[in-house]
């Protein structure tokens, strides 16, 4: 039974999987999820994705996007079970199954990729503020003078949406803590980066930029073909671009991104047409 928690978690799942010929399991249907699923896949196992939700990665992507990485893996193989309960797992020295609903889905190993919680008990006893992780302001400064807090256990004030954002991805991990280090030592520093994620899972590769509390109630508009995996996907509020997703689609990100940053309002087709740059829709 594994976690991919760590370098020692990944090295140890590799040495496992880098054969082929394995059962894997997968309990959950989050990034880790789909990308050890593609990744087993490929190097020729037989994969199992157990998700007690009705559609793969919809909490991060919205349930039309998640029907896309869904078709992505059922089309390479993968035997996906949505809106399924796990019992348990069977084994005694070693995982043999996974019991779901009543069927035991033999197994030579599992993952268990069911999320994280912040670890804020050195906060909490500090006294520092917490709140779905370690408060923090703009520059990344707790509620505790001089104590600063940075990657995924901050809950950072972002000056942008002007609300709390915490962002469990590699790019907030690279760019906080340059922030925190600047305004520890007095600068002018806040961390204001707009949130980015990348994946790659089979032949589907993915960028992703935005702001997830924005993106959840925003209208969900496409550029391309959802069928042929090579499109656009624009989260819109109030016409503005609050997200964009780009699929086997290349070198568009920081057009993406600067139509995000400026604010400005954009039409819905010409968000839609392929035929019209996205440089041309900034002001």
């Amino acid at each position: 039974m594994h976690y991919l928690r760590s370098l020692d978690d990944s090295d140890a799942l590799a040495e496992r999987l880098r054969g082929g010929g394995r059962r894997l399991v997968l309990i959950g249907s989050g990034w880790i999820g789909m990308e050890v699923a593609a990744t087993a896949k490929t190097l020729g196992n037989e994969v199992t994705i157990l998700e007690r939700d009705p559609v793969p990665l919809a909490p991060a992507v919205g349930a039309r996007m998640g029907e896309v990485f869904r078709r992505l893996h059922e089309d390479h193989g993968v035997d996906l079970r949505t809106s399924v309960h796990v019992e348990r797992i069977i084994g005694d020295d070693r995982a043999e199954g996974v019991t779901v609903e009543g069927e035991t889905v033999p197994a030579d190993l599992v993952l268990i990729g069911i999320g994280a919680v912040p670890d804020v008990a050195l906060a909490t006893a500090a006294g520092i503020a917490v709140d779905n992780g370690i408060l923090t302001d703009a520059s990344l400064r707790t509620s505790a003078p001089d104590v600063y807090a940075a990657g995924d256990v901050a809950n950072a004030y972002h000056p942008v949406i002007q609300r709390h954002l915490r962002s469990e991805h590699w790019a907030n991990a690279l760019n906080a803590g340059p922030v925190a280090a600047r305004a520890m030592m007095g600068g002018q520093a806040v961390h204001d980066g707009i949130p980015y994620f990348y994946t790659d899972q089979f032949d589907l590769g993915m960028e992703l930029s935005g702001y997830p509390p924005l993106m959840a109630d925003a209208e969900l508009v496409v550029r391309g073909d959802l069928t042929t995996r090579e499109f656009i996907a624009f989260w819109v509020d109030d016409g503005r671009v609050v997200g964009g997703m780009n699929v086997n689609v290349w070198d568009v990100q920081d057009d993406i991104q600067a139509l995000i940053r400026s604010g400005d309002r954009v039409s819905v087709p010409s968000l839609t047409d392929t035929g019209t740059p996205l440089a041309r829709l900034l002001g």
